[in-house]
Formats: C-alpha cells, structure tokens, sequence
C-alpha cells in the first residue's frame, strides 16, 4: 500500500452518487472498476434492492476488452471511448463510434468537482482508510439532504 487514495465512485443519471470504492492510489483504474460496480446497492419498493446499472458510461481510461466483456455477462451496456491506436485497425468487439450516453459523463466529473468543497475530502488528513470512507459518506449525505431541500 503506497500513498494516496483512489476514490471510485458510480452515480445515477442525476449525479447523486450510488456507489463508492476506496483503495491505494497505486492501482490502475480498471482494476478496481469491478469492485466498484459491486458497491452498487439501489433500494425498490418491493424486493431485493438493484445491483446493476443499465449503462456504464466510462473515459478510455476503461477501455478494455475484458472489462467489456465482463459487463456484457453482467447485463450492463458499456459507453467507453476507444483509445485510439495509430498504427492499428479497431479490433473487434469494439465500438467504432461511441453512444449517446458518453455525452452525459460530465455529471460523474461534476461530482468529483463538487467533492472538491470539502476541504477534507480533497487532501487526506486520516489515517486510516475507513475513516477516510466515513467522511466521503457524510458528504455524500450532506449532498443529497441539499438537494432534497432545494
């Protein structure tokens, strides 16, 4: 474990945040994308609560085939941007072209932005991780109280 943080995080259409992933900073993204996906927990009236979202919209940073297979089995539709390969042809599998649903990821950098008003939360005083977490968790409520009352 190395220093800094990563904070993964999945949010809804509107930019309310529905999963939230924390690990050392010394990982690639992609690696910790699946445990991400796992912290999504959206409650129903009836039954058991949503695990899977119906769209992934991701940067290329994501880009990759096993990802995309992944949540292909997992019934989630992929919006990820190619990295695009000079000296190569688009394999197959992939998107030549990506879909409507990229135009909307800036409500994930949004959010990310407005962690960016809690002092706390941008450079990482704790120790601990789980401490860490708890402080992103109260934020995220303060968040969403807000956005209830307005």
């Amino acid at each position: 474990m190395g220093k800094g943080t990563k904070v993964m995080m999945v949010v809804d259409g509107n930019g309310v945040p529905i999963g939230l992933y924390l690990d050392s900073a010394q990982h690639h993204e992609i690696r910790l994308a699946e445990a991400t996906l796992k912290t999504v927990r959206v409650p129903q009236r009836r039954g058991r609560p949503r695990t899977r979202p119906k769209e992934l919209v991701a940067d290329k940073a994501y880009d990759s085939r096993s990802f995309r297979i992944w949540l292909r089995r997992r019934g989630i539709k992929p919006t990820i941007a190619t990295i695009h390969r000079k000296s190569r042809k688009p394999r197959r599998g992939r998107p030549i072209r990506v879909g409507e649903g990229y135009r909307r990821r800036w409500i994930i950098e949004r959010c990310f932005g407005w962690m960016t008003n809690y002092r706390r939360l941008v450079v990482r005083y704790d120790r601990y991780l789980h401490i860490y977490r708890a402080f992103c968790l109260i934020a995220f409520i303060i968040w969403c109280v807000n956005r209830i009352l307005k």
